[in-house]
C-alpha cells in the first residue's frame, strides 16, 4: 500500500516531477523504427512524457525529434516539409535540422542573422532492436545508448510491436511485474472450480534479487517431479523480460525466445506499451509467420488493431467479454493475452488509488518495483542518478522459463541459461 503522496509522485511524470525526472535519465521508446519507413518521409506525431514531438527521418535517414511547433508562431510542425535534412515549418518556411538548428528563414531579409539565434527545442536519438529510442534529460547526465540484448540479436530473430494503453504506466507496469495472476487471469478452464484446487496447489514461491539494474525475480512452482522455475528481469525504469525456452510452438518447429514489454508514459492518464520477442538460438530465427501467430495469441495481431496502435478490443465495448465463453473454457470470456492485461488494467481507472489496496504475499515483486522508483526518484532530487541508466550493468541479463529436478539449485543448473549470447 503506498500513501497518496507516494502515489502521486510515482505516477505523476510531466516536465519537472519527481518521476518525470527520473524518466528523463533513461533512453525510452519514442516510436518503432517501421513507422518512420524512409528518408525524406512524412512526419510522425509524438507524445512522451506529456511533451507533443514531431520525429521525422531526414535526408541522411537520420531520425530527428524536434517541438510540435514551430518557435516562430507556434504553428504545427506535424504538417512541415520534410526535405534537404530539414524539416521546414509550412506557415512561413522556418527550417530546422534535426538538431534543432534554424537552417533557413526565408520570412526575414537575406542578410539578417536572426535565424542564427533561433533554435526549436530537439531532443537525442538513437536507433535499435527496432526502435527508435530518445533522451529527453540533462545533456551533462546522458548515459550510453541501450544495450540490451534485444538490441544486438539480427533482424532476422526479433519480433517488435506496439500498442495504446488507457491508463498510467504504472498499473501496467505493474502488470507486468505481477507473476502469480497468469494462472488466473490467463486461464483457460473446463467450467468447473478445478483450476483453484490446481493453482492452490502450485502456488508460487516469489524471490526478489536486487540487482544494480533493479532486479530479477523468480516464481518457482513444484509440478510433479519437477520445479517451475520462470526467471524475469525488471529492468529499470520500465523494461521486463522473461523467458519462453520452450517456444510458442512445441516440438520440430519451437522457437525458443525471450519476449516482454516497455511501459512508456505518454502521459499521466496514458502509456504506450513496445512488445518484445527475440529468438535465442542463433541458428533459429523468428519468422513473420511465427511471430504473428504470437501476437494473435496475444491479442494484437494486425486485424486486432484498430488505428493509431489501439486495439478494436477496448473499455468502451467491455472488451467483447463473451460470458458463456467464461462459463465454459475461458476463465475471463475475454479472447488475447494482452487484451486480459487491458481489461483490469484499464478497468482501474485512469489513475489508481493504492492507499486502498491490500497486498499480500504473491506482491513482493510489486512492492520491491514501487520501492525502486520511490528510491529513484530520492536520487535523481540528491543530484544523483539511478539504478540503471549505465548499459554495462544488465547487457549480460536473459530471462528463463525452465523445467528441471525438483531437488535441483536452479541458480546452478540454469547458470548458462541466464547469460546473453549477443
Amino acid at each position: 500500500m503506498l500513501s497518496p503522496a507516494e502515489n502521486e509522485r510515482l505516477t505523476r511524470v510531466g516536465p519537472g516531477t519527481p518521476m518525470g525526472n527520473v524518466f528523463r535519465r533513461y533512453w525510452l521508446p519514442a516510436a518503432l523504427s517501421s513507422e518512420l519507413p524512409e528518408p525524406d518521409g512524412a512526419p510522425v506525431r509524438v507524445r512522451l512524457l506529456g511533451e507533443d514531438l514531431i520525429a521525422f527521418r531526414d535526408t541522411d535517414g537520420q531520425v530527428g525529434l524536434v517541438s510540435a511547433f514551430c518557435p516562430h508562431r507556434r504553428a504545427p510542425m506535424f504538417f512541415g516539409r520534410n526535405e534537404e535534412c530539414g524539416l521546414r515549418c509550412v506557415y512561413h518556411g522556418w527550417k530546422f535540422d534535426r538538431s534543432g538548428a534554424c537552417v533557413d528563414m526565408p520570412s526575414e531579409p537575406p542578410d539578417s542573422l536572426f535565424k542564427t539565434k533561433v533554435r526549436i527545442e530537439s531532443y537525442p536519438t538513437w536507433e535499435g532492436g527496432g526502435y527508435v529510442w530518445a533522451y529527453l534529460g540533462p545533456a551533462d547526465a546522458q548515459p550510453a545508448p541501450p544495450d540490451f540484448e534485444l538490441v544486438r540479436a539480427p533482424a532476422t530473430h526479433r519480433f517488435v510491436s506496439k500498442m495504446f494503453e488507457s491508463c498510467n504506466y504504472l498499473q501496467a507496469l505493474e502488470g507486468g511485474m505481477d507473476t502469480s495472476h497468469t494462472h488466473f487471469l490467463h486461464k483457460h478452464n473446463d467450467g468447473d472450480l478445478t483450476y483453484m484446487r490446481d493453482y492452490a496447489a502450485t502456488v508460487p514461491r516469489i524471490d526478489v534479487y536486487p540487482t544494480d539494474y533493479g532486479y530479477m525475480y523468480t516464481g518457482i512452482r513444484l509440478v510433479g517431479d519437477k520445479q517451475w522455475v520462470r526467471g524475469f528481469h525488471y529492468l529499470m525504469p520500465t523494461v521486463q523480460m522473461r523467458g519462453d525456452v520452450e517456444g510458442f510452438e512445441p516440438g520440430p518447429n519451437k522457437v525458443p525466445k525471450i519476449d516482454g514489454h516497455i511501459w512508456v508514459p505518454i502521459d499521466d492518464e496514458t502509456t504506450w506499451v513496445y512488445n518484445f520477442m527475440y529468438a535465442v538460438d542463433p541458428e533459429k530465427p523468428i519468422t513473420t509467420e511465427v511471430a504473428i501467430r504470437f501476437e494473435y495469441h496475444a491479442g494484437r495481431g494486425p486485424n486486432d488493431y484498430a488505428d493509431n496502435f489501439r486495439l478494436k478490443k477496448n473499455f468502451a465495448n467491455d472488451y467483447l467479454i463473451d460470458r458463456e465463453l467464461q462459463k465454459r473454457s475461458n476463465f475471463t470470456g475475454i479472447v488475447g493475452i494482452n487484451t486480459q492485461d487491458f481489461a483490469v488494467q484499464e478497468g482501474m481507472g485512469t489513475v489508481v488509488d493504492r492507499s486502498k489496496e491490500h497486498l499480500g504475499t504473491t506482491d513482493r515483486a510489486v512492492i520491491a518495483l514501487r520501492r525502486l522508483l520511490l528510491d529513484a526518484t530520492d536520487a535523481v532530487e540528491a543530484g544523483g542518478a539511478p539504478q540503471g541508466v549505465d548499459p554495462a550493468t544488465y547487457r549480460t541479463v536473459r530471462a528463463l522459463d525452465h523445467f528441471i529436478p525438483a531437488d535441483a539449485d536452479w541458480r546452478k543448473a540454469l547458470a548458462r541459461e541466464m547469460t546473453a549470447v549477443f
